[in-house]
């Protein structure tokens, strides 16, 4: 039987201005040992901004989305540009701040974010396939912002949750180890590291949310 192929999309590299790495990594490992594989996409745009992440400071430089996510991906990635959700089973968003800034607006404009045309149209294409998104940490507030009325997840937080309602979504308190699945939608969510977490939390997390999905598309 022919392997499921999951996109997954990611922000940069790094949790602060970028993917968080160690969601985007137990993400892809979690899509191997489920049987399935996948191909890491990212928008070729300029960075919001540049974080240190040994100090937290803003750093005077620039950088690529796609070429920072390139270091997550070891190389084997594809400009978001080039998706087309009919060559895959299933589209999935880590987490981070680059969900929140570089694939759209949403950490500086909250409900009136504006999300990268690139990802929208991803989002959208699957939506209308009815084929299964998923997101983690801060992701499902992008997909909520694009999919109106979806339920998702992002934990406990309630200024997010707030956002996310305000938006039009639907939102429902999580811990982890626990995924919401919008059957409406087919959209999947967990929280990650938008609660108190260790990287044991996020295997767990990213785990359960490709678990849920391919048991949607088997």
């Amino acid at each position: 039987m022919e392997k499921k192929k999951f996109a997954v999309v990611l922000s940069g590299c790094g949790v602060y201005d970028g993917a968080e790495i160690h969601e985007a990594t137990m993400t892809m490992l979690s899509i191997l040992q489920s049987g399935a594989e996948y191909q890491c996409f990212a928008p070729d745009v300029e960075q919001y901004h540049v974080v240190n992440h040994l100090t937290g400071q803003q750093m005077k430089e620039k950088r690529n989305v796609l070429v920072e996510s390139a270091r997550i991906a070891r190389g084997d990635i594809k400009p978001l540009s080039t998706f087309r959700a009919k060559n895959y089973d299933a589209l999935i968003f880590p987490g981070g701040f680059g969900a929140a800034k570089n694939l759209s607006t949403v950490a500086f404009d909250g409900a009136e974010a504006t999300v990268n045309p690139e990802v929208e149209r991803a989002i959208i294409q699957m939506l209308e396939l009815q084929k299964p998104i998923g997101a983690l940490c801060i992701a499902p507030a992008v997909v909520a912002k694009v999919i109106q009325g979806a339920e998702v997840t992002i934990g406990s937080d309630k200024g997010t949750a707030d956002t996310i309602r305000k938006m039009g979504g639907k939102h429902t308190v999580t811990s982890h180890g626990q995924v919401v699945h919008d059957k409406k939608y087919n959209v999947f969510t967990t929280p990650c590291y938008m609660l108190d977490a260790t990287i044991l939390d996020i295997q767990k997390d990213a785990s359960l949310v490709v678990s849920e999905i391919m048991k949607s598309i088997m």
